[in-house]
Formats: C-alpha cells, sequence, structure tokens
C-alpha cells in the first residue's frame, strides 16, 4: 500500500469520525438542555468524549492531509492511550462486576441477582448516601423497577 492510498484513508477515517464526534457534541448538548438530574449527570462526560473524538479526528486528518509525520505520530500515541484506557475500564468493570453474575432460581426464567455477590468497593459506593439518592432518583423517574414485574411474569 502506497503512502498516498494511506493517508487518503485516515483522511476519510477522520472525516467520518469527526462528523461522529460533533453528533456526540451535538447529543450532549442536547442532553444539557433537559432539566432532570439523571441526563444532565451524564452531559460533561458526553460533551468530553465527543471532544476527544473530535480532538484526535482533527489531528489524523491534518496530519494526513499535510502529510505531516509530527501530527501523524501524536495521532497514533493518542489512538494508542485512548485503547489503553478503554482496556484498564473494561478490566476493571468486569472486575467489579465479575462475583454479581447471578443465580439459578428454579421456575423463573431470569436470574436473581443480589448485592452481596458484587465486590466490596461496588457495595461502599452504593452504601454512599449521596450515590445512592441520585441512583435512586434515576431509576424511580425511568419507571425501570416498576415495569419489571410487565417484562417479567412470575410462574408459581
Amino acid at each position: 500500500m502506497s503512502t498516498g492510498t494511506s493517508t487518503f484513508v485516515i483522511r476519510w477515517i477522520n472525516f467520518l469520525t469527526m462528523l461522529l464526534a460533533v453528533a456526540v457534541i451535538g447529543f450532549g448538548v442536547w442532553m444539557s438542555t433537559h432539566h432532570d438530574g439523571c441526563r444532565k449527570s451524564l452531559t460533561l462526560p458526553v460533551l468530553g468524549l465527543g471532544a476527544l473524538i473530535f480532538l484526535i479526528s482533527i489531528i489524523g486528518f491534518l496530519g494526513a492531509w499535510k502529510n505531516n509525520s509530527i501530527l501523524l505520530w501524536l495521532y497514533l500515541i493518542m489512538l494508542f492511550l485512548v485503547l489503553v484506557a478503554i482496556l484498564v475500564f473494561t478490566v476493571l468493570a468486569f472486575i467489579v462486576t465479575n462475583s454479581g453474575s447471578g443465580h439459578k432460581v428454579s421456575g423463573l426464567r431470569y436470574k436473581e441477582y443480589q448485592l452481596q455477590d458484587y465486590s466490596s468497593w461496588f457495595l461502599k459506593q452504593l452504601n454512599h448516601t449521596r450515590n445512592w439518592n441520585h441512583l435512586r432518583s434515576c431509576l424511580v423517574k425511568s419507571d425501570d423497577c416498576n415495569n419489571l414485574s410487565r417484562k417479567y411474569k412470575v410462574h408459581i
């Protein structure tokens, strides 16, 4: 593959990624206009993610367009750091939630989950009053708990 072909591919991939980043930022702005605390609490992370995606894609696009090796190396290093961060986040998520995989109960089509099965760090976070009050308010507003009885019928 020649250099011209690879920079052409990098340009187009990063152009499409920039469009995706603009959509993510637009979604974050839309979330900030809502007055419920659940959506507002996710506004900054969504806007930050959109800005990070946009920054990385603009560096890659400009590096490929101008054939600037410094920008392309910066782009490569940033992509590597993002991939490492995703890997670390995934491993930590598995560590926190691994033991809470649910128990089969005879007569039920779904598994039974119990809080004591999860890691002590996760339980400590739930027992923190501020965290639990925020989580509880989000669950109540979304009617997730109320819809469970309609979604899963218990046959006794």
